[in-house]
């Protein structure tokens, strides 16, 4: 039979240098698959932008129709806040971005 490892038994002291060691050979493909993808994506973008294209969502700006639909009944706490972002299509915390009104603001009294 071959080596075996359980790491639920063995504990790795990383304290000493052979377990500081082991802790960095086992997490090194970790930051190196970490490290590929962010310069894939940077790449990824400078194509994109090459190409005359940007990347991201488009602002939302605070004249925005959901935005404006949204500011009245919240402030005259006529709608609860869960009504207003089913009926928008929003998330709370979408809409409280979009807003950027405490939550005691809209909170029902």
């Amino acid at each position: 039979m071959g080596p075996a490892s359980n790491s639920e038994d063995e504990a790795i002291d990383t304290t000493t240098a052979s377990g500081e060691l082991v802790f960095h050979i086992l997490t090194a493909p970790a930051e190196f698959e970490d490290s590929l993808i962010s310069e894939r994506t940077r790449a990824g973008l400078l194509s994109t932008r090459a190409r005359g294209r940007l990347g991201g969502r488009k602002p939302f700006s605070a004249t925005n129709q959901r935005v404006v639909t949204a500011r009245a009944p919240l402030a005259d706490k006529k709608m609860l806040v869960m009504d207003i972002c089913r009926t928008l299509n929003l998330s709370r915390p979408a809409l409280y971005r979009r807003l950027a009104v405490k939550r005691a603001l809209a909170s029902p009294a």
